[in-house]
């Protein structure tokens, strides 16, 4: 458990060596196809533990194609196993376990690792050493031969002394080589840029502080990536010779697939962390690098250097994912036969795809499910018939309903074909428990039928709206999971009493609940139990992405700067409308910028001439809108439905590199150093005032690489850990 002291204990070599507090350690191994290397890793557990406390093991398959999962069932039976079902990158696989680990320093591990005997007690020590957030241990070949571990952080320069002089020779003058070559730096514990990332320990502190890997590489340089951002955090990278590690290694230098990878994603990596001229310059040294191989190694000895060129000169913004090719079940070609033998997914949504946000939590996990399972996304079902008097804008909601069940069933994204939305007909009358048997009766009806003509007889229900309670409690299951994104019993509208009878039924019987609020998790934990478990909200980075001013829309070009924007749902029990219409009155020369639908008559503030309401835009174009923000706002009401909250549009404002001021709730607690947070109308404006003067807390570029780690896909590759049992031996 986190916090607890590990006991001392006398190693093989029979030297006392305590373990200082530390929280408990997790084993994370990410396996592809690993199954002629990853039994002896496993078997070298025991021993390499010794005196390091219990331990969790962790292994994340990638969809291996060989008996992988078999293998390791069978060496470690004790082994959690997770089956991300893709190819999903060394970085997802290593989020997918971090995230099965909850609370534990993590050792990430490759299946061809070899650790000595004792040396993760070595490891652990040196990460108590003070300032330290990563420990390496000592590299060598199975012939004791030393592996050169240790790196200097990347430049041109040094990308360019080893394309002219060798990577070795480069290696021996500081500026000029980014491989460290000095016999004596691998025989003392010190602090590197980074190591090689065979084998790593990283603390709890550090995992926090950074969150997750960033999956846009695929494999090679997100290692790189992490342990430099950590560097920058104040987390030191600790080498550390004591402890010892045999690494097999070895396909990097054979394929020349990954060569050219490794090629590539040197180059982004730059891109990424300084923009894109000095990413373009990085780009022609290491081809400089490679054309120069090419050149002295002729033949086929170049072969490998030779596809590092071609990956360099036509290289995509990103590695394409195994099966993103042309013709690829990807680009609209039938399912992969591997999808039909695994579970589907059913989601109940409190969503409406054909007209609400398509950002929302439910709707982005089950687009990255949908990528290697079939899903089927029930449209919101409603908590109450809207009614005059009670409800806002009654026909345009029930019109726009009706609209919405005449969409029947559609395959909406041709880039997933297994990715399906229906809109039943519901009778919303949730007050009369005749009316809900009979609407429960309905609306399963409809979902079955559907269900059955896809082939989803069995599969995980994700449920969001507490309603589909009646529909789904008796329907036939692998698990139950509720996606507890809000407490929809404090809904403004909703049959308080009835609703929250329905939450309380899915917070006993549900198999997994997700909470997205630590508050609302730790108020419901004695329903819950340890059935509770914290799936913090992604983004979409690669879609949420600044545009320059030439791509914005023509609208928002033509709104006089500065401007002051929200964009999201303009309800009127979430928006501080009283705040807004201050903003526009005290604010005269600033332009706010409201993007979104609204609820409530937008007069009181569209009368001002500063205020520029645009309505409803598609998601596709809201990163261009957002991208002409000045300051972006989230001006919520303080209520029990905040309190609760997490909104989505803090990551997506935060990876367009905006910056953010918010009225405050909890959450925020983890944002309060790129956040500027109020607490009344008064402070609001003045960190508004403030942020137009100053600009934001922290650099456009930091904003943004604080959240890139936070992908939609690692995100379901967790849920699909909740979820699907058979991927666990226990």
């Amino acid at each position: 458990m986190t916090g607890a002291t590990i006991p001392p204990s006398r190693t093989g070599n029979g030297s006392d060596m305590a373990v200082p507090a530390r929280p408990q350690l997790a084993v994370v191994i990410v396996t592809y196809s690993s199954g002629q290397v990853v039994e002896g890793c496993l078997r070298s557990l025991d021993a390499a533990l010794a005196g390091a406390g219990p331990a969790r093991v962790v292994v994340v398959d990638n969809a291996s194609a060989d008996d992988t999962v078999e293998r390791v069932r069978e060496a470690a039976p004790e082994a959690k196993v997770i089956q991300t079902g893709r190819n999903a990158g060394f970085a997802a696989g290593v989020n997918a376990g971090i995230a099965a680990a909850d609370g534990c320093d993590v050792l990430v591990l490759n299946p061809d690792i070899r650790l000595a005997p004792g040396s993760v007690l070595l490891l652990r020590q040196a990460l108590a050493v003070p300032g330290t957030g990563i420990a390496a241990p000592h590299l060598t070949a199975e012939t004791g031969e030393l592996h050169l571990s240790l790196r200097r952080r990347p430049t041109v320069l040094r990308a360019l002394g080893e394309a002219l002089l060798g990577g070795h020779r480069a290696g021996r003058f500081h500026p000029l080589g980014e491989l460290v070559v000095e016999p004596a730096a691998y025989g003392r514990p010190h602090t590197v840029d980074w190591v090689t990332g065979a084998a790593w320990l990283v603390s709890r502190a550090c995992l926090d502080a950074l969150g997750p890997l960033d999956e846009r590489y695929f494999l090679y340089s997100e290692e790189t990536e992490y342990m430099l951002r950590a560097g920058e955090a104040g987390f030191a990278v600790r080498y550390e010779p004591r402890a010892v590690a045999v690494h097999l290694g070895g396909e990097q230098s054979t394929s020349s697939r990954l060569w050219a990878l490794s090629a590539a994603n040197r180059v982004r990596m730059h891109r990424e962390r300084y923009g894109r001229p000095r990413g373009q310059l990085m780009r022609l040294a290491v081809g400089l690098n490679e054309l120069v191989r090419v050149v002295a190694r002729g033949g086929a000895g170049g072969s490998r250097h030779r596809a590092a060129l071609r990956e360099l000169v036509a290289m995509r913004e990103w590695p394409p994912r195994p099966g993103e090719e042309a013709g690829s079940p990807a680009h609209g070609a039938t399912l992969p036969a591997r999808q039909a033998d695994l579970p589907g997914y059913l989601c109940f949504s409190a969503q409406d795809w054909w007209y609400h946000n398509r950002a929302h939590s439910d709707f982005q996990l089950m687009r990255s499910i949908a990528a290697h399972r079939k899903v089927l996304v029930v449209n919101s079902i409603g908590m109450r018939m809207p009614t005059p008097g009670r409800s806002t804008q009654v026909l345009r909601r029930v019109g726009r309903k009706l609209r919405s069940v005449a969409m029947l069933v559609r395959r909406p994204l041709r880039e997933l074909p297994g990715f399906y939305v229906m809109s039943p007909l519901p009778l919303p009358f949730y007050g009369s428990p005749l009316a809900r048997r009979v609407n429960a009766l309905l609306v399963r009806a409809q979902v079955l039928a559907v269900s059955r003509a896809l082939g989803l007889h069995r599969p995980v229900i994700m449920v969001t709206i507490p309603t589909a309670w009646d529909v789904v409690r008796p329907m036939r299951r692998q698990a139950l999971v509720f996606n507890r994104s809000d407490r929809h019993s404090s809904f403004p509208e909703s049959d308080r009493p009835t609703i929250e009878a329905l939450e309380r039924g899915l917070l006993e019987r549900s198999d997994h609940v997700l909470y997205v609020s630590t508050a609302l998790m730790d108020e419901e934990r004695r329903m819950t139990g340890d059935r509770a478990y914290f799936l913090d909200h992604g983004v979409d980075t690669d879609h949420f992405r600044r545009r320059p001013e030439s791509e914005q829309p023509a609208d928002i070009r033509a709104i006089p700067g500065p401007r002051v924007g929200f964009f999201g749902a303009l309800d009127d029990y979430l928006v501080d409308f009283d705040l807004l219409e201050r903003i526009a009155g005290e604010l005269p020369d600033v332009s706010l910028v409201l993007i979104g639908d609204a609820t409530v008559p937008m007069e009181r503030l569209t009368r001002h001439p500063n205020v520029h309401w645009l309505g409803f835009r598609p998601y596709e174009t809201i990163p261009g809108y957002g991208s002409g923000f000045d300051v972006a706002i989230m001006p919520w009401l303080d209520n029990p439905w905040i309190k609760h909250s997490n909104p989505i549009k803090l990551k997506e404002y935060l990876a367009l590199g905006l910056p953010v001021v918010s009225t405050d709730f909890q959450e925020l607690v983890n944002y309060a150093d790129r956040v500027r947070i109020a607490a009344s109308g008064d402070l609001f404006l003045d960190a508004v005032r403030a942020t137009l003067r100053e600009g934001g807390p922290r650099p456009a570029d930091d904003l943004r690489g604080s959240v890139l780690g936070a992908s939609w896909s690692s995100r379901a590759a967790q849920l699909m850990a909740l979820a699907e049992p058979s991927s666990d031996p226990r």
